[in-house]
């Protein structure tokens, strides 16, 4: 039999397959990645705008507490020493970013971490929740009424599509909740972001790899999965197998840019809009994630919606019938000796930036059986 023209197609550019493509170069291995956009990148993406990297699928901010992960992303670009403190805005006011003794005195005026214990305990005290059957009742437990009402219920019903109510409570379990004047969102040791932005990476990731864009995999699947030994998948999964369980199913985003002709249009990379009634769920203005002096800015609205066919999947819906339906495309992944299976997509799963380069590094290892 003749040679496959590669060792491996990787179908996706993101930085699952483009840490994969790279690993596996280095270990001398032929590599061909694909993806149906323009651009390599996958999410990360960023496009560049009145000099501007603006992150075209909504905000990354790398974050990790992991050093040989940080060590590995800045081996290709530096990062910078951004950190991540939004600020929350409902009905004109402002509020500090995570839940914080800033947060506290802005709400109750209080200052010591004991006063605001006791105005949390107070309000949960009234209702006397002792199992949350919902996720309206798990945060009134971590947090009490008034950062609920006003910070809470109206973000996550946009974020999500439906009533708190109707949203089961482990979504928020993890909700950070801090004691101390501390304003970074993120307990990480290591955040920042890439210093001229996350197509550097990506570009130090694919040096030397074949890479062609606007190429669906699923258009010409048969030509492809000819050229190489194996493939490596990073799609959709109940896509790969023609849908037979059913579709899985997704939160997706809408994204509104604008150009102002000011320095600085709101002081901050990251303001939350926590009432139900403005429509979008953040304003996100990325020259200050790279500490920009540019004459203009770019800022960009972000709504949660629907998903469907047309528009990007972005959050799984990790319910009892989705997770039911992706556990049956993993048993038929297993059966698939020729694919590798990975990313968020792959998965069902939501990611974290170095939690996929992470999976992707602890893959290339097993495959490679080091």
């Amino acid at each position: 039999m003749q040679d496959k023209d590669y060792d491996y197609l990787i179908v996706g550019s993101g930085l699952f397959g483009a840490v994969f493509a790279h690993e596996a170069k280095k270990k001398g291995k032929r590599c061909l990645v694909i993806d149906k956009r323009s651009h390599a990148g996958g999410n990360v993406y960023c496009e560049k705008v009145e000099d501007i990297n603006v992150h075209k699928y909504g905000a990354h901010i790398f974050h990790t507490n992991d050093k040989e992960i940080w060590d590995y992303v800045n081996s290709f670009v530096e990062f910078n020493r951004y950190t991540n403190s939004p600020v929350a805005v409902y009905k004109d006011e402002l509020y500090n970013l995570p839940f914080n003794m800033n947060t506290f005195y802005q709400l109750w005026k209080v200052k010591t971490p004991k006063e605001a214990q006791l105005k949390i305990q107070s309000q949960i005290e009234e209702l006397n929740i002792t199992s949350p059957a919902n996720l309206e009742e798990q945060a009134i437990l971590l947090v009490g009424t008034d950062i609920y009402y006003k910070l809470i219920k109206g973000y996550t019903e946009k974020q999500w599509g439906r009533d708190a109510k109707d949203l089961p409570a482990f979504i928020i379990k993890r909700l950070p909740v801090r004691f101390t004047y501390d304003n970074n969102y993120f307990n990480d040791k290591y955040q920042g972001i890439p210093i001229g932005g996350y197509n550097k990476l990506v570009e130090g990731l694919l040096d030397g790899i074949e890479v062609r864009l606007d190429i669906d995999y699923f258009q010409n699947k048969e030509a492809l999965d000819a050229l190489a030994d194996k493939i490596v998948f990073t799609g959709k999964i109940d896509q790969f197998f023609d849908y037979r369980f059913g579709k899985l199913e997704y939160r997706s985003l809408r994204f509104e840019n604008e150009v102002h002709d000011v320095e600085n249009y709101q002081g901050n990379a990251v303001v939350n809009y926590t009432e139900r009634e403005v429509p979008y769920t953040r304003v996100i203005e990325h020259k200050h994630f790279e500490f920009g002096n540019q004459p203009k800015t770019v800022v960009t609205k972000e709504y949660s919606q629907e998903w469907n066919d047309n528009n990007e999947p972005y959050y799984p819906i990790n319910d009892a019938k989705n997770t039911a339906m992706f556990k049956n495309y993993q048993d038929l992944a297993a059966s698939e000796e020729n694919v590798i299976f990975g990313g968020r997509l792959a998965e069902y799963r939501y990611y974290d930036m170095h939690q996929i380069i992470g999976s992707a590094l602890k893959k290339v290892r097993d495959h490679f059986q080091e």
